[in-house]
């Protein structure tokens, strides 16, 4: 009796990580200090003396069950930029820059090839949001999952100094709100999608033109990474006053986590025009349009709150990174909520 006769293949696990070495590589910063295969990732926070009051960030999230969608259509090479894009978004919607980032993948059997393939969307996601990936882990889980199944969860690092932290705590009436475009569902509400849509491999590979794509290509779009576009606000001068992750809860819960007391947000629901997956998705599935909008990001992706006086110039500096913004409504003084009009 030996350990891979109990499902565990050591062998395998070696292999993955040679395979997975070189999209790590492309991920490295001059901060990170050894390779991969040590007990822990190293990196030098020297830098951080530049600083006045530096403070650490965290966020750490998964892909939920769009990772059935990545199973039925054995597509497995974005999904890694969905689990890096859930971490980085929330770090730098606190104001920060992410430094690094540790992903977890739980699978019923390991298959080096895979794994790595999964790595490399793992690492793609890191360098489209600038931060190095300096670790993980892989583990095999015999009888607790079925082989051909595994989950992906992840964990990112940020720095901010104290002053520039958003907050919201300075909000003002009449400020205004702009939104950035998603690229479809994102990494939320798949639980709810696998109910309304037939999940088999002829219904995901339904070629629909309103979509202009696959249905399968449509959901499976990964999740927009807002990083790069932030950090070109704040370098272009621009002090933005709340910045929201639209993710699962959509506009109704995630809005308001960016609001003090006291003020409002508006949304005009006619401002920018909603994905054709979304006016898909409430048609075949009778979904409610409030449901719609308290479970996804119905094509915004990152809101900020911004003085009217900075709003040419937020837009301008998030084009220069290739996101669209729209200017989708205000704030107002009143109870602490969100209006959609």
């Amino acid at each position: 009796m030996d350990y891979k006769s109990s499902g565990v293949d050591i062998e395998a696990g070696y292999e993955s990580v040679e395979l997975m070495k070189k999209f790590v590589k492309g991920t490295m910063r001059p901060e990170v200090l050894g390779g991969l295969g040590g007990f822990s990732g190293a990196f030098d926070l020297s830098a951080i003396k530049n600083m006045d009051e530096p403070v650490l960030l965290s966020g750490t999230d998964g892909c939920g069950t769009k990772v059935k969608l990545a199973f039925l259509m054995d597509k497995h090479d974005t999904i890694g930029i969905d689990a890096v894009a859930m971490c980085v978004n929330d770090v730098a919607c606190a104001g920060g820059e992410p430094l690094f980032f540790l992903d977890y993948i739980a699978c019923g059997k390991n298959i080096p090839e895979k794994i790595a393939t999964i790595v490399s969307g793992v690492a793609e996601g890191c360098k489209q949001s600038g931060c190095a990936l300096v670790g993980g882990e892989t583990a095999e889980h015999p009888g607790l999952m079925p082989e051909e199944e595994y989950d992906l969860a992840g964990f990112a690092v940020g720095i901010v100094d104290k002053k520039d932290i958003i907050t919201g705590q300075d909000l003002k009436d009449g400020d205004v709100l702009i939104g950035m475009a998603s690229t479809g569902v994102h990494s939320n509400g798949f639980s709810l999608v696998r109910k309304i849509f037939d999940m088999t491999k002829e219904s995901l590979d339904t070629y629909y033109d309103e979509l202009g794509t696959t249905l399968g290509e449509a959901l499976i779009a990964p999740t927009r990474i807002y990083v790069k576009a932030l950090k070109a606000v704040k370098d272009a001068g621009v002090r933005v006053k709340a910045c929201s992750h639209i993710t699962g809860g959509g506009f109704y819960e995630n809005i308001p986590r960016m609001l003090p007391e006291g003020k409002r947000a508006v949304v005009e629901k006619d401002s920018y025009e909603v994905p054709a997956i979304f006016k898909l998705m409430a048609a075949k599935g009778n979904v409610s349009e409030q449901m719609m909008y308290n479970t996804y990001n119905m094509g915004l992706g990152m809101i900020v709150a911004v003085d009217p006086a900075d709003v040419d110039k937020t837009m301008e500096a998030m084009r220069s990174v290739g996101d669209t913004p729209y200017v989708v409504g205000k704030i107002v003084d009143g109870e602490k909520g969100v209006d959609l009009v």
